[in-house]
């Protein structure tokens, strides 16, 4: 009986060192090299995972950057620090692009959006938006109930009176905000661009007026301040082309409610 177990136990431990050369002999004769400079480059990102530069995550884009079938200078929230990296490991040079940040396109705080029923249900934006149009008048407008706070990796957006409040020293641009928003009331802009229009009500005027004071009301006054033909009603909304865009903040002087906003 003993000599069995014996026996048996000696089979077992020989199929089992039997397997193992096989298994090193195969991940040797068919192991796929792996260039050493997409570990570099992967090291040297941000990590973040946030697909700002379109690519499916770190991992993705890395292996784009070393076949060349990515510029260098895509992941934002790595700011010029992983671009002085990858110029490095690539042998390439290039400038940061146009840097952007995330903005919010709605001032509908407490006193200034009218509320259409008190609201005490999930603390989330896309649970509150779905049900009766949203917790406030303007179904355009920011829920305020923190689902873009939740996502940001960066601790760049907090909650403010029942509005999105976005730290732009902060933000990296990557894009979760955007994302998550179910209003898409948060937009990547260039952060150059001093004036936005922070409204997306497409309701008529009266109605518009209604649900919010600072709504856009397409009166179209901002369209003939322009001199630059930048900025326009379209859909009964004003929006600005950064391209054309002076800052003269014409526009900004003119609008009734005081939607186009010029930051400092």
């Amino acid at each position: 009986m003993i000599n069995a177990i014996l026996i048996a136990a000696a089979v077992l431990g020989g199929m089992g060192v039997l397997f193992g050369l096989i298994l090193t002999f195969a991940d040797k004769k068919f192991a796929v090299p792996v260039d050493e400079r997409v570990t570099r480059v992967r090291e040297a990102v941000s990590g973040a995972n946030c697909g700002a530069c379109g690519y499916p995550g770190c991992d993705g884009y890395a292996e784009a950057v070393v076949k060349g079938e990515a510029p260098i200078n895509l992941c934002t929230p790595g700011g010029q620090k992983t671009l002085d990296a990858f110029s490095e490991i690539m042998g390439q040079s290039a400038e940061l692009a146009d840097p952007v940040v995330a903005r919010v396109l709605c001032q509908g705080e407490h006193e200034v959006v009218k509320t259409r029923y008190e609201y005490a249900g999930m603390q989330s934006c896309h649970t509150a938006a779905s049900l009766a149009g949203g917790p406030t008048m303007c179904q355009w407008g920011c829920v305020g109930l923190g689902d873009c706070v939740r996502v940001c990796a960066f601790d760049a957006i907090s909650i403010v009176n029942g509005i999105v409040n976005i730290d732009e020293e902060k933000c990296t641009a990557c894009g979760m905000c955007v994302a998550e928003c179910p209003r898409s009331v948060i937009k990547l802009l260039p952060k150059s661009a001093k004036i936005t229009v922070r409204c997306q009500n497409a309701a008529p005027p009266k109605e518009a007026k209604d649900a919010c004071e600072k709504a856009c009301l397409g009166c179209k006054r901002c369209e003939k301040a322009c001199q630059f033909d930048a900025i326009h009603v379209t859909n009964g909304v004003a929006s600005i082309d950064p391209e054309k865009c002076t800052m003269c903040g014409e526009c900004a002087k003119v609008c009734p409610t005081k939607c186009i906003e010029q930051l400092a």
